[in-house]
């Protein structure tokens, strides 16, 4: 229904990167190329800020950026809920989720969207990020929802919410009260760590390795296989841990945890929708366009 070559540019915008959105879109990179050319073109502004291989947005392509988000969104409401009069939707639908979406973000989504389709039986598995991939492969699931880094070419991944990762202490810790810690200073730090498959493990190694740091560096206190394990520890020790926001809300609020700076580190992600390429649209596009317009950003 919409330009196409808005959503051309609203990839490239979101991703700053035209090899990246034009592997997003199924399209050849001059073809991005052409399409942004072409709004350019129209509006007789610049869109992006090309530094070597590096792009950023113009304040005319931050300004087109902003309103292509809330075009998209409206549309995809509009496609909700018209979709909604013309089908019948009842059945089944198998989700398996990493341990943080499960357990912190999608309880309230699957009751609401249990509210609006009574006729769709929901079940929720929970594993880590490597396991959901085989369960997919192996049609234990029908919807994956993960937090990995990684990425493998039988699946299709879509962005569901952005999540950050934050190193935690409690309030009284001996470190709490400075501003930041430097690199060197973490690498002393005794670290609750996830299992080796965790999607938050590997996103840390991805944003420590450019700061020259290995995992293996750190200094593992101990490995713990739950978020709940390790802030119950958190509790009763010098230990610090990287959790991700949203599992820390309530105890950052009622200030029992503190959120602890470190130099040049900053660990962002994005909580991703994974399915096998090919499928038929269905009951888990209903729920991912339903979790799209009901996740707690």
């Amino acid at each position: 229904m919409f330009d196409y070559r808005l959503q051309v540019f609203h990839a490239v915008a979101r991703r700053l990167n035209f090899t990246k959105a034009a592997e997003e879109l199924y399209i050849s990179q001059p073809a991005v190329t052409k399409h942004i050319r072409q709004i350019e073109s129209h509006y007789q502004v610049k869109l992006f800020d090309r530094q070597g291989s590096k792009i950023s947005l113009t304040p005319a392509g931050q300004t087109l950026y902003e309103h292509a988000d809330r075009i998209f969104a409206v549309y995809r409401d509009l496609e909700f809920e018209l979709n909604h009069f013309s089908k019948d939707h009842r059945g089944e639908l198998r989700i398996g989720a990493s341990t943080t979406i499960a357990q912190y973000v999608l309880p309230p989504i699957l009751a609401a969207f249990h509210e609006k389709f009574h006729d769709i039986r929901l079940s929720l598995s929970t594993d880590n990020t490597e396991q959901i991939g085989k369960s997919l492969d192996l049609g234990e699931i029908d919807l994956g929802i993960i937090e990995g880094q990684t990425k493998q070419s039988q699946f299709k991944y879509t962005e569901f919410t952005k999540d950050e990762i934050l190193l935690i202490a409690r309030a009284d810790h001996p470190l709490a009260k400075k501003e930041s810690i430097d690199i060197q200073e973490l690498l002393d730090v005794p670290l609750l760590l996830r299992e080796p498959g965790s999607g938050t493990l590997e996103v840390i190694a991805h944003a420590l390795k450019p700061l020259g740091v290995k995992l293996g560096q750190l200094k593992k206190e101990m490995q713990l296989g739950s978020t709940e394990s390790i802030k119950g520890y958190l509790m009763n020790s010098n230990a610090m841990a990287f959790l991700s926001v949203f599992t820390v809300l309530e105890e950052l609020h009622s200030k029992k945890f503190t959120v602890i700076d470190v130099d040049k580190l900053s660990i962002e992600r994005s909580f991703l929708f994974i399915q096998p390429h090919g499928g038929k649209e269905g009951i888990a596009d209903l729920f991912m366009k339903f979790a799209h317009r009901n996740n707690l950003r």
